[in-house]
């Protein structure tokens, strides 16, 4: 079984940081393009960014020049890092990846979300 475990959310006061990681695993062919969302109070999910297989980044507006993606593919792991955090970030953030596991099958999983809190 493919899996997707994230880790690192948390309660962080406005103008800190925190660093979100998302770790693949299971039977496991290749990962190509891998993602973060989010889902706030009252919102629908939003994309916050996408890294790609060789590690080009995109980001959603309101996230550049704050955050970072970056991946390793030896760890088959993505990372979000947050800096200067507003408390509009406070959110729900969850990580996906498109894998195409042993059986050569492409799905895209997502892993199950974890609170990010931003404090005033």
């Amino acid at each position: 079984q493919v899996q997707l475990v994230e880790s690192g959310g948390g309660l962080v006061e406005a103008g800190g940081s925190l660093r979100l990681s998302c770790v693949a695993s299971g039977s496991i062919l290749s990962i190509n393009t891998m993602g973060w969302y989010r889902q706030g109070p009252g919102t629908q999910r939003e994309l916050v960014g996408t890294t790609t297989s060789g590690g080009s980044t995109k980001y959603t507006d309101s996230v550049k020049g704050r955050f970072t993606i970056s991946r390793d593919n030896t760890k088959r792991a993505v990372y979000l890092q947050m800096n200067s955090l507003k408390p509009e970030d406070t959110a729900v953030y969850y990580c996906n990846g498109e894998i195409v596991d042993t059986h050569f099958i492409r799905t895209t999983y997502w892993g199950k979300g974890t609170l990010v809190t931003v404090s005033s």
